[in-house]
C-alpha cells in the first residue's frame, strides 16, 4: 500500500478535520444534535481511516490495545462515577441538579461529564471491534477445502 501516495496524503489531510468535527459534536451535544455516541463514532472513524490506509500495525503503534482497553474502562467509570457522585451529594443517581449551586449549571456539567464518558467508551469499543475484525486471518470458504 506504500505506493498510494495520494491516498496517504489525503488521509493525513482528513484525519485532523474529522477529529475536530468529533470534538465539536461532543461538546455541542448538550445544545443541539449530537453528543457522546455520535462523537465517539466519528472519532473512531478517523483512526479507522488511518488504519485502513496506513495499516493495522501502524494504528496499533499509535493506539495500542492496552490503551483501548483502558479507555473503555475510563469512559464507563466517568459515566458511573458521575451518577455515584450525585448520590453522595444527596440526589438520585444521575440527578445533575446537585452538581452545582444553580440547577441549570449542574445539569450542564452533568451532561458534559456523561456525554464525555459515553464518547470515550464508544470510541474505544469501535476501535476494539475494528482491531478484532481487521486482525483476524482470512477465513477459508467451503470451496477452498
Amino acid at each position: 500500500m506504500e505506493h498510494h501516495l495520494i491516498l496517504r496524503v489525503v488521509t493525513k489531510m482528513l484525519v485532523g478535520p474529522i477529529l475536530l468535527y468529533a470534538l465539536y459534536v461532543q461538546f455541542h451535544g448538550d445544545f443541539g444534535p449530537g453528543g457522546g455516541f455520535q462523537a465517539g463514532v466519528i472519532f473512531a472513524v478517523a483512526f479507522i481511516l488511518f488504519g485502513l490506509v496506513f495499516s493495522l500495525r501502524q494504528l496499533r503503534k499509535l493506539v495500542p490495545d492496552w490503551v483501548v482497553h483502558q479507555l473503555v474502562a475510563l469512559g464507563l467509570l466517568l459515566y458511573a462515577g458521575t451518577g455515584v457522585l450525585t448520590l453522595f451529594l444527596g440526589g438520585n443517581f444521575l440527578d445533575y441538579n446537585v452538581l452545582a449551586d444553580v440547577a441549570y449549571q449542574g445539569q450542564h456539567w452533568g451532561i458534559i461529564a456523561i456525554e464525555l464518558g459515553v464518547g470515550i467508551t464508544v470510541f474505544a469499543v469501535m476501535l476494539s471491534i475494528y482491531y478484532a475484525f481487521a486482525g483476524r486471518p482470512p477465513q477459508l470458504d467451503d470451496k477452498d477445502w
